[in-house]
């Protein structure tokens, strides 16, 4: 598979979104699950190794260790909170002063294995009401698809093709596909159908229009 014919790779994720709670604070998860054609120790090494990450996703700098900080290279840091080798991590999402969890979970599957990504966040109703879950689950479904890019060819995925990506034809189907899907699941646990679908076709504008373009630009 390459990135220009990736658009029903959308179809490949399973998606749910559940309501929870940190110390008294709601929150809202964002639950993402695929299957990969490979062995859990390959789908590890790819989620964690210093040197597999860039090749999808992200470099990766700072101590991988429980307690450590991570740092990932124009994006979120955070900390190491647990990690099960080769099973499952959960480490903090922090970006400026917002901070979420996010959790991974490897399961051996009859045709690979099963990732399961879990990313909670204290809900900001404002934010909410204008992009629902897809604001950051649409986000997780590309990183979703460059995983599989890469343990598909054993290369890495170009940058600047990825970063290109939502602005072609195929990539904003794709995004349309990951919006409406994250749309269902927020109906799924008890949002109003038209209120959640309005999110996701803001959600397709934000991902798909060239910044240039974007409002406020210059």
């Amino acid at each position: 598979m390459t990135i220009t014919d990736a658009a029903a790779s959308a179809g490949l994720v399973t998606r749910e979104v559940r309501t929870g709670s940190r110390g008294g604070t709601p929150t809202r998860i964002a639950v993402a699950r695929r299957t990969y054609p490979t062995d859990r120790p390959d789908l590890w090494a790819a989620v964690t190794d210093q040197d597999r990450l860039p090749r999808w996703f992200l470099p990766v700098s700072g101590d991988l260790r429980v307690g450590g900080r991570y740092q990932l290279e124009g994006n979120a840091g955070g900390t190491v909170e647990h990690c099960v080798a080769p099973e499952t991590f959960s480490v903090t999402w922090e970006y400026g002063p917002m901070v979420s969890w996010l959790q991974v979970r490897l399961t051996p599957a009859a045709t690979g294995t099963e990732l399961e990504l879990l990313h909670e966040a204290p809900v900001e109703p404002e934010m909410w009401e204008q992009f629902g879950p897809g604001a950051v689950g649409v986000g997780w479904d590309l990183g979703l698809m460059g995983l599989g890019l890469h343990l598909d060819s054993g290369a890495a995925v170009d940058p600047a093709e990825a970063l290109a990506f939502p602005l072609t034809p195929e990539g904003r189907e794709f995004v349309r596909r990951a919006a409406t899907g994250w749309a269902d699941a927020a109906v799924a646990d008890g949002d109003e159908r038209g209120r959640a679908h309005e999110a996701a076709a803001r959600t397709v504008d934000f991902y798909t229009t060239p910044p240039e373009d974007a409002p406020g630009a210059q």
